[in-house]
C-alpha cells in the first residue's frame, strides 16, 4: 500500500480530522485550586502547549511520522494519531499530534485499526510537544466519540449539501455549471484498490444489518466478510466499466468509490462492460434486471443511482489530470472508447428514481470518510438536464 504524506495544505483531501475540546484546570489560588473546566478547540490546544492537563475531542486524520509529515494510508505503527478542527484539514500546522501509549494501541492505533481514520475520538492527556510539534502526550483516557462536540461536517437532509460546497456553481447552467462542478469535485483523496474493500463495507452497509452490505444489482443483503472471487461472493463492480477508457484498477477512476459498488461475482461478470439501456432477458440472480448482447438494465430501485454515478464520472474525469475524458453518449456500442451509454435512458432514470436515504448516506460517507468529494447529482439531480439537456 502506498503511503501518502500531508506536508502542505491542499483543499479537499479527506484526512480524518479531530475537532478537539480541551478541558483545562485554571489555578484560582496559590494553593492550586482549579476552576470550572474550559473547552478548547485544536487551535486553542496548539496554542496552550504548556504541560497542562486537557481533554480533546476530534476526528482522526492519520499517523504522524515526522514534524511536518502525516501519512493517511500504509500505516506503520500504532503509536500516534493526528487530529484537527476540520475534517478536511490538510495542513500539519493545524493538527495536534496525540501519543497513543501501550494501553490504548489495540483500540486507537492506526496500524491495527486503519478504519479509525475519520472517526471521532476523545483523549485526555498532557499538552506538550510531540515529534517536535504541538501535541498531547501520556493519555490517561481515550474513547470513541466526542460527547457534545458536533461534527464539523453536517449530515445532509434530503438533497442538502454542506454549506458552501457548491458556492462556485450557484446560479450557473450548461457548460459554465459543468466547469464549476468539475473544479469542485476533482479535489479528492485517492484510494488504492485494496482500500476500496473497506470503503464499500462502510458506504454500502445494510441499514437493517450493519454486518452486511447491499449488492447493487441483486439487491441482496450479504455478509461484509464474504467478499472475494468465489461463487456467490461479492466483489467490486465498476459501474463505469473500466474498459470504457482503459483505466483499469489503478488509483484514479479505477478506484473512485463514487462508482464502485458491491455486487455478486457472477452478476458482475454478466454485466461485464455493457452499456446501460432497457430490455433483454431476465437476470436470474438479480431480480428486476435485464440484459442482452450489448446492454444491461438495472432494477428499478437503483436505476437513478446508476445514472448519477455515470454522470458523476463524466464531470469528475474531463481529461485534464492524466486520465481519459469520460463522457456518456447515446450509443450501446462504445467498445473501449471512453464513452458509455445510453445517455437518454440515464437522464430518464435520474428523474424516475430520485435519490433515496441509502444513496444520500452513501454520498455523505464518501465525502466525510473516504474521498472528501461529493456526487453533485445526488445533491442536485436537476443539474443533469441543465448540463446534458
Amino acid at each position: 500500500m502506498n503511503m501518502k504524506s500531508v506536508t502542505r495544505s491542499r483543499p479537499g483531501r479527506l484526512i480524518a480530522a479531530v475537532v478537539l475540546t480541551v478541558t483545562v484546570a485554571t489555578p484560582l489560588t496559590v494553593t492550586g485550586a482549579a476552576s470550572a473546566a474550559t473547552t478548547l478547540t485544536v487551535t486553542q490546544a496548539l496554542a496552550a502547549q504548556d504541560g497542562r492537563a486537557a481533554t480533546v475531542t476530534g476526528y482522526v486524520i492519520g499517523q504522524p511520522t515526522a514534524t511536518n509529515t502525516v501519512v493517511t494510508s500504509g500505516f506503520t505503527a500504532d503509536t500516534a494519531i493526528a487530529i484537527a478542527d476540520q475534517a478536511t484539514e490538510t495542513s500539519t500546522g493545524r493538527m495536534l499530534y496525540v501519543q497513543v501509549t501501550a494501553a490504548w494501541r489495540s483500540t486507537f492505533g492506526l496500524l491495527t485499526n486503519p478504519s479509525l481514520r475519520g472517526r471521532q475520538v476523545t483523549a485526555t492527556g498532557t499538552l506538550t510537544a510531540y515529534f517536535s510539534h504541538g501535541g498531547l502526550k501520556d493519555p490517561s483516557a481515550m474513547s470513541l466519540g466526542g460527547g457534545t462536540t458536533p461534527s464539523p461536517t453536517p449530515t445532509p437532509t434530503g438533497t442538502t449539501s454542506p454549506s458552501g460546497y457548491y458556492a462556485a456553481a450557484t446560479g450557473k447552467t450548461g457548460p459554465a455549471l459543468r466547469t464549476a462542478l468539475h473544479t469542485i469535485i476533482r479535489t479528492q483523496t485517492k484510494l488504492t484498490y485494496d482500500q476500496v474493500w473497506d470503503a464499500l463495507k462502510d458506504t454500502d452497509q445494510d441499514p437493517a444489518n450493519p454486518a452486511n452490505v447491499i449488492l447493487l444489482y441483486s439487491g441482496r443483503s450479504q455478509s461484509k466478510t464474504s467478499n472475494g472471487g468465489g461463487v456467490n461472493d461479492w466483489n467490486r463492480e465498476h459501474v463505469w466499466a473500466k474498459s470504457h477508457g482503459d483505466f483499469g484498477t489503478a488509483t484514479g477512476p479505477g478506484t473512485d468509490v463514487h462508482h464502485l459498488r458491491p455486487e455478486d461475482v457472477s452478476v458482475n461478470s454478466l454485466r461485464g462492460n455493457k452499456d446501460f439501456d432497457a430490455g433483454g432477458g431476465a437476470v436470474a440472480e438479480a431480480p428486476g434486471c435485464y440484459t442482452d448482447a450489448d446492454s444491461f438494465e438495472p432494477r428499478n430501485a437503483v436505476k437513478g443511482d446508476v445514472a448519477r454515478m455515470i454522470l458523476y464520472m463524466a464531470i469528475r474525469y474531463e481529461g485534464d489530470d492524466g486520465w481519459p475524458d469520460l463522457e456518456p453518449n447515446d450509443s450501446v456500442a462504445n467498445g473501449t472508447a471512453p464513452r458509455l451509454g445510453r445517455l437518454s435512458k440515464l437522464l430518464t432514470w435520474n428523474e424516475q428514481d430520485p435519490p433515496d436515504a441509502f444513496e444520500q448516506r452513501r454520498n455523505q460517507r464518501i465525502y466525510e470518510r473516504w474521498q472528501g468529494n461529493r456526487n453533485p447529482f445526488v445533491d442536485h439531480p436537476e443539474w443533469a438536464r441543465s448540463i446534458w439537456g
